[in-house]
């Protein structure tokens, strides 16, 4: 029998020089439709694909060690992914689809690392994708430094 975690665990990046988690601050600023949406994908997705998540339509290589999370869904979606009938969702509000995106990297034994992340669907410019992969790039470089990856 292995030692290895069948499930990748979610982890949450700190600022060491700040002492604030990036991530946790931006979803905590969503609204609770949105916080839901988020959490349940890194449940129903991210955590048992882990890095295999980029061969789907859900995440994407960004380079150097850096990813992204694609959500493009809605809560009823999340929930049910993977089933093979969902049906509709009970409840017409957890229809709603949502655009997020959350910036992590992958390593050690099965461990996902959350830096980033921003509602895209409030703000699809080029310029703020670009402006948050460049923060999200930086995390990742502090975070190299501290753990010396």
């Amino acid at each position: 029998m292995s030692d290895q975690p069948t499930e990748w665990a979610i982890e949450v990046w700190t600022d060491p020089k700040t002492g604030k988690a990036p991530f946790e601050t931006w979803l905590n600023s969503v609204d609770q439709y949105d916080q839901a949406v988020a959490i349940k994908v890194l449940e129903k997705v991210v955590q048992p694909l882990g890095i295999d998540v980029c061969s789907t339509e859900w995440g994407k290589a960004l380079g150097a060690g850096l990813y992204e999370i694609r959500i493009r869904t809605s809560l009823h979606s999340a929930e049910t992914w993977g089933a093979s009938d969902p049906g509709p969702a009970e409840d017409p509000k957890e229809n709603r689809t949502v655009l997020l995106r959350i910036f992590t990297t992958f390593h050690g034994s099965k461990v996902v690392l959350l830096f980033n992340a921003y509602n895209k669907g409030k703000d699809p410019s080029e310029k703020r994708q670009q402006k948050e992969i460049k923060k999200a790039r930086k995390h990742l470089k502090a975070w190299k430094e501290e753990t010396r990856q």
